[in-house]
């Protein structure tokens, strides 16, 4: 189940401060610096973020032996790291910024760089993978050809997300999915258009990310591409579907995009891991990568020096990013770093103050709460066929929007047991209108060592009584 990221890595700086006058030797602005931040960019960006979400992450790349490259693995800390020497120096990326305006930036040690070797280590450490990142930067390493050779045996039976660069080798055939950007996409498919000439405009649109896409998953021999477009979103395109899915970005206020790349490929290796159906993970990777930007991006990102991912992280952090993944990683995750799971499981159909009363105080009791949800067929087994009134997805997404829910765990059967058996919780807990009586579950939980707990109940408060009040009105 871990998580493999192969690229080249390069140091970030950030210099930021104020501008508030002009230099007398240039018409140029004097920043006055007040802050240096320095971390792992590039594919090392990518893994800091999955190692930040607590996932188990191997980055395989290589290294410069100068201190920037020494800087890089102080860096990295808390990830796996099998390196190899890149014999060159380390590119190092400066940026200038007064106040919240990019100013200027520095390139040091970023010229075309030779293809560097790949070690015994590098190679096996790829091959454990349960789902693959290709952090293209262009430096080299996405063009090793006995990395190439393993890649493509691995791409039949391995998810692989192929990020791609303007400098860098096309992705080998077979990967899951290749995320090029508009500009980029444009770019490479403007280097097939003699081969494309007479192919057919797809019937109905004239999106130049869907023709871009088009081309680019016939040249390069990918399952799927999916073009991003920034605040437009992105759109999804599949091999043997004629048709394209375009996936629409949540509108946020964001004035430094970097980085939005790297956390939508991070996201999609987790959804994929996790077993959904690409079209669905590209769907929650446009909104988590929308989220980090909400959020601040790259310059709100935590001090990464010195970070150990096996450390537990305090309550209510312990789940971080994770509000939206699948229950099962999220669990293992917590578990990994320390952390105590607490699930509860109900209908949740019209939420109302219990309803958020009970989750609150269960939240508190552990690390992260994830909540087994009674899907729709199953609410309507145990309630009738009026019921649900709110939609599983619906009432999913109103969950994980508080606070206090960190993952959703939609079940089938009429009983959570089943997807208790998959969970194994450190805490089950339940209303208090079962205080005084064995919850039905206890034997299972108490089978794998966990406890059953109950929390304040409000029966003044109920969704049949929302229900039968809103048929009144009506």
């Amino acid at each position: 189940m871990r998580i493999v990221v192969v690229g080249d890595v390069m140091l970030d700086v950030d210099l930021s401060g104020e501008a508030t006058r002009l230099s007398p030797d240039a018409p140029v602005p004097v920043v006055d610096v007040s802050g240096v931040r320095r971390r792992a960019g590039g594919a090392g960006l990518v893994a800091r973020m999955l190692a930040e979400d607590g996932w188990p992450v191997t980055l395989v790349t290589v290294l410069g032996d100068d201190d920037a490259g020494r800087q890089l693995e102080s860096h990295l800390a808390g990830v796996r790291l099998v390196s190899g020497p890149s014999g060159h120096a380390s590119p190092v990326k400066t940026r200038v910024r007064a106040g919240s305006h990019p100013v200027v930036r520095f390139d040091q040690g970023c010229g075309k760089a030779p293809v560097p070797d790949a070690s015994p280590a590098m190679l096996r450490a790829v091959e454990q993978a349960g789902v693959i990142i290709v952090a293209d930067y262009g430096r080299g390493l996405a063009a090793n050809p006995q990395l190439r050779d393993l890649l493509a045996r691995l791409a039949g039976s391995v998810p692989i997300i192929w990020d791609p660069h303007p400098s860098g080798p096309d992705p080998v055939p077979g990967v899951a999915v290749v995320t090029p950007n508009l500009a980029e996409a444009s770019k490479a498919a403007g280097a097939y258009t003699n081969h494309h000439d007479a192919a057919p405009q797809d019937a109905g649109t004239q999106d130049p990310a869907v023709q871009a896409g088009r081309i680019l998953m016939e040249e390069w021999q990918s399952r799927a591409v999916l073009v991003t477009k920034g605040e437009q979103g992105a759109v999804l395109l599949q091999q043997g579907s004629n048709s394209q899915q375009a996936v629409p970005a949540p509108r946020v206020e964001a004035g430094d995009p970097c980085g939005a790349g790297d956390r939508l490929a991070a996201s999609l290796a987790v959804h994929l891991l996790a077993g959904r159906e690409l079209g669905e993970a590209a769907r929650l990777a446009v909104h988590d990568a929308a989220d980090f930007l909400a959020s601040g991006g790259v310059s709100a990102l935590p001090d990464q020096a010195g970070f150990t991912a096996a450390a537990p992280k305090p309550r209510n952090q312990a789940a971080g990013r994770l509000r939206t993944s699948e229950p099962l990683l999220l669990a293992r995750a917590v578990r990994e770093n320390g952390g105590t799971v607490v699930a509860t499981g109900g209908c949740f159909d019209l939420l109302h103050a219990g309803h958020v009363r009970s989750l609150a105080a269960a939240r508190e009791l552990g690390d992260c709460l994830i909540v087994c949800l009674n899907s729709d067929d199953s609410v309507r087994r145990l309630k009738g066929p009026e019921r649900p009134i709110i939609s599983q997805q619906d009432r999913a997404e109103l969950l994980l929007a508080m606070e206090c829910v960190d993952a959703v765990m939609v079940f089938d059967e009429d009983t959570p047991e089943a997807a208790l058996e998959r969970l194994r919780p450190d805490i089950w807990v339940k209303g208090g209108d079962y205080k005084g009586a064995r919850l039905p579950e206890a034997d299972l939980v108490e089978k794998w060592g966990g406890r059953c707990l109950t929390v304040p109940y409000h029966p003044a408060r109920s969704t049949t009584g929302l229900a039968d009040a809103l048929a009144k009105v009506s």
